[in-house]
């Protein structure tokens, strides 16, 4: 089987790990069938896409609404390497699924408006699917509404015409897209159980999520209801697209 890469942008070691190996468990692939790319690190491989099955993104602390300015060298890095790859995957329309940054990327190449508008606090949401998401391929298995793990301080508030939307929750009207048939994006998190987003919480809590007395409070929001829907989606990618 032609392998699958996930793309990472984490720093910090111990969510970076627990990032891979929850892409690990939920898509069912082995360490030998995920590829690991820590952007924050390298530059991005000039991948052949002919060699490769699909490729996810996971979440990470860069924010594509940021002024160029308060952007590192390594954020502004990271996204000139996203621009050259997603210009070709978009052509290609190739198996990608983003998820949190990974809808930031998708929509600040597509020319989506991203800002401030529609914030989620760290928590769990009710998402719903539209029509074009009861039908998409990739969420056949899924409920119409679901719960699902978020935590974001930007969000994509007006999508170009080029994109179909797949689901919404009441706070961020857009949590998933498809672009073409094989590009997804998702504004929740489809690879997170509740020691991961525990883990997040602490390794995060000085970067503006929630305020300093709110660790407690934050805690107990992703305890509110039962998270088990998301994460299929990961498998059927991969059910999907192994080749």
């Amino acid at each position: 089987m032609k392998p699958f890469v996930l793309l990472a942008t984490r720093a910090e070691d111990r969510p970076a790990d627990e990032e891979y190996a929850l892409f690990l468990r939920y898509t069912g692939l082995a360490e030998s069938e995920l590829i690991r790319v820590r952007l924050e690190a390298d530059r991005m491989p000039d991948f052949d896409l002919d060699t490769l099955s699909g490729i996810f993104v996971g979440g990470g602390p860069f924010n594509a609404s940021d002024p160029p300015p308060m952007k590192s060298l390594v954020q502004q890095r990271v996204e000139s390497d996203f621009d050259a790859l997603l210009s070709r995957v978009v052509a290609a329309d190739f198996p990608f699924l983003g998820a949190c940054y990974g809808i930031g990327t998708v929509g600040a190449f597509l020319g989506a408006t991203i800002d401030r508008t529609y914030p989620e606090p760290i928590s769990v949401v009710p998402v719903t699917l539209t029509e074009a998401g009861l039908a998409d391929p990739l969420l056949f298995s899924m409920p119409r509404e679901f719960e699902a793990f978020v935590g974001h301080k930007e969000a994509i508030s007006v999508l170009p015409p080029s994109a179909v939307l797949l689901a919404s929750s009441p706070t961020c009207p857009v949590q998933m897209f498809r672009v073409g048939q094989n590009v997804y994006a998702t504004q929740f998190h489809p690879e997170l159980d509740v020691e991961g987003i525990t883990t997040r919480i602490h390794a995060y809590a000085g970067y503006g999520y929630f305020a300093s007395d709110e660790l407690d409070l934050t805690l107990a929001a992703v305890r509110r209801a039962p998270v088990s829907h998301p994460s299929r989606m990961l498998r059927t990618f991969v059910e999907r697209y192994r080749r």
